[in-house]
This record gives structure tokens, sequence and C-alpha cells, in this order.
């Protein structure tokens, strides 16, 4: 009898784990709240850790045309635009950690997650339909749906995001935290800023109270721009909305042409707040267990959050293994066991990021950054070296 999973959630997380689940034999289902799978985020950086999953479940051959490949990841003085440290990735990333290191849109990224798994087991993402809550059922589990359904199966995974339905009922009502900063973020076709356009690599621009990362996506001919600016409260109602041009220009005033000019011409920019939670103490409760954001969301200073969530999924697939009936709930406990060290880390990481990008005051700058610069002149391999524990994770094959 084949084993079933309902998954909660149709973005990142959820289509990795339904795709790697289909590849180890299992029947899926995605329960997607949004009325259609839209156009929505912006631009993504996967590193090798998350590149070598999407070579194992068959979705790298889809994005050959609309991902690109970065010359380098490198830092900037956000106001002068001063080189602070060149790292070249083009090459030397595949040479050290197994695979390239890419960036794409969101969109093009979920697209052919999408199309892979539909190839895999057709019409299996059923998009409208919220899910409320989860309930245990004899050697499974279920949920209830908006419109009073209940769907029965193996095993239910909540991959619904910072503000998960299934989070909330299995470890109760706290609210993430706000973690002191917003976002702004925009996208803007390359050939708009000329001479002005980003240098062709992920580029960090350091400031006071607030940083900038340029990237490219859709095959280099879109340039991304989020960036992050410290703030003591947040009050908007909404996550997200659609931001006011001045405010942004005002927040990033003086700062290198690049990152003014993207501002500008940015047919629309989106702020929103960033949010993240402590390190849960679970993630499973008997056959239902949590993914990616809803599991542990974080900070975007390491580049790792849509990572992290194909590592999730790509793990919890080879966690159950051939686990079936009461062994699926201990194959989830260890799935916990074996990645909650290593998202903490992950998520600890990416604040102590944030604090660097954001030195104020030109001595707490040239303690931080002059060690940065020297390291990457005299001694490359040993910077990279730093990120060996994370982009150079083992990826076994699913099945090994």
């Amino acid at each position: 009898m084949r084993r079933q999973a309902l998954i909660v959630g149709g973005g990142i997380a959820g289509l990795c784990a339904a795709i790697s689940l289909r590849l180890a034999g299992w029947d899926v289902q995605v329960f997607e709240q949004a009325p259609e799978i839209t156009e929505i985020g912006a631009g993504l950086q996967i590193s090798p850790n998350g590149v070598k999953i999407l070579e194992h479940i068959g979705v790298m051959e889809s994005l050959k045309s609309v991902l690109f490949e970065p010359e380098a990841i490198e830092i900037r003085m956000g106001v002068s635009g001063r080189p602070i440290l060149y790292l070249p990735m083009k090459g030397p990333a595949a040479e050290r950690w197994g695979a390239r290191y890419i960036q794409v849109h969101r969109a093009d990224l979920i697209t052919a997650l999408s199309a892979r798994l539909d190839a895999l087991q057709h019409g299996a993402v059923q998009t409208g339909c919220p899910v409320l809550s989860y309930a245990p059922c004899k050697d499974g589990a279920e949920v209830i749906l908006s419109n009073g359904q209940t769907v029965q199966a193996d095993l239910v995974i909540g991959a619904d995001g910072i503000h998960s339905n299934l989070r909330h009922q299995m470890l109760g009502p706290d609210a993430p935290r706000f973690t002191g900063n917003y976002a702004w973020r925009a996208l803007v076709p390359a050939a708009q800023l000329g001479d002005l356009a980003p240098p062709p690599s992920g580029c960090i621009w350091a400031g006071p109270k607030k940083h900038a990362v340029t990237t490219y996506v859709r095959g280099g001919t879109v340039v991304n721009f989020v960036g992050i600016v410290e703030q003591t409260t947040w009050r908007e109602e909404s996550w997200s909305r659609t931001g006011d041009r001045q405010e942004a220009l005002a927040d990033f005033d003086g700062w290198a042409p690049p990152v003014s000019m993207i501002l500008q011409r940015a047919e629309v920019l989106h702020k929103w707040a960033l949010f993240d939670r402590a390190p849960l103490p679970k993630w499973q409760e008997g056959h239902v267990v949590l993914l990616g954001d809803a599991a542990h969301p974080m900070l975007p200073s390491m580049a790792q959050g849509a990572v992290q969530s194909l590592e999730d999924a790509y793990h919890l697939a080879r966690t159950l293994g051939a686990a079936e009936g009461p062994t699926i709930a201990a194959a989830c406990a260890q799935h916990y066991a074996e990645r909650i060290a290593r998202t903490s880390r992950v998520q600890r990481v990416s604040a102590q990021n944030l604090q660097l990008f954001h030195k104020s005051g030109r001595l707490a700058q040239l303690m931080a950054y002059a060690p940065i610069w020297l390291a990457g002149q005299l001694a490359p391999s040993l910077v990279r070296k730093r990120n060996d524990w994370l982009y150079g994770a083992p990826v076994p094959p699913l099945n090994s």
C-alpha cells in the first residue's frame, strides 16, 4: 500500500517536500490557500547546498535559462561604494563545495518546482484550499479544510510559512518577534540602469543601521534589490505593502549611485517587516511535522531562508525512508533531532551578519571591516573555509 502525504503550503518548502516524497515512492497532495500560484516575491540566492538538492530532485535543468551565476560575492561600503571583500564564486564554488552558487527569481523557482511535481504526479497541487487545523487519526493524521472537509493521510506537513496555522496549533499562539528591521524590495530591468547597474555579483552594500543587497535574476536581465533598515517599532497592519519612493530614497540618501538609481527606476517598491522566532522545542506532533518558515523563520542576511527550506524538505524525505504506520512519527522526531542544531546556527549567524552589515561610526566600521578586507586580500581560501559547514554539507541521493 502506497504511503500518502498531505502538504499544507505550495511554496518552496511544500513543493520540494512533495517532489522529494514522490521520488521516494509516496503519493502526495499539496493544499495551497492562494487561489492561484502567482508571480510573487523577488530574487533568491541559492548556495551550493541548495543547488545540490535541486539537482537531485531534477529541477536544475529547467532553471538553466532563468538563473544567473554571479561572478563573486562582495561587500562594499554603502555610501562610497568602496570594496571591502571580493570573493570569486563562478568556478571556485563548484570546485570547493560541489555545486554552483546561483541567483534566481522566486517565481521562476516556484514554476520549475511546480512543473517537476506535475510531471511526477499530475494534479498534485490544489489551490484555493485553506487548511484550518489538523487532528490525529489511526496511524496518521487528518487536516480540516476551511470548507469543513477532512482529509486523512499517513503524514501531514506544515509548510505554511511564518504565520502557520499548524505551528500555532502545535506550539501555541506566541507571535513571531519583530526583529527591529524592515525591508525594501524592488526589481528593475538592468537595461534601465545603464552604466549605473550594480556589479554582476551578490553585492552587499553596508552602512550605518542599514544595508542593501543587489543580485541579478531572469538570466541577468533584471536587477533585484533588497534594502534592510533598522526601526524600533512596526505599526503596519499587513506584513507587506507598497512603499513610498521618497521614503525609500530618504532611507538611502547619499548612498552609492547604483543604489539610488535602482530606487529611482523601480516601477514598484515593496516594504515589509522582518520577523523571526527563537528555535522551537519541537517541529513534530505525531504524524504532523513543520518545515521551512513554519519551523524556523530567519533573517535574510545569509541568503539561507529558501535554501534551508529545501534542506528541510529533502532531509525529511530521506529520513522517512521506508517508514510506515507508527514508525513515521519516530522518523519525523529524528528529522527534528538531526536538523535543529543546523537551522538554529543559521538563524544565529544571520542575526550576527545583520549587525556586521549595520556598523555605525568610522572606528566601528574600521574594526569590523579591516580584518575582512585583509583576509580577502591575503587568504581568500580561509574566507571560503568559513562557509564549508554550510555550503559543503553532503547531500546524499534520496534513496541511498
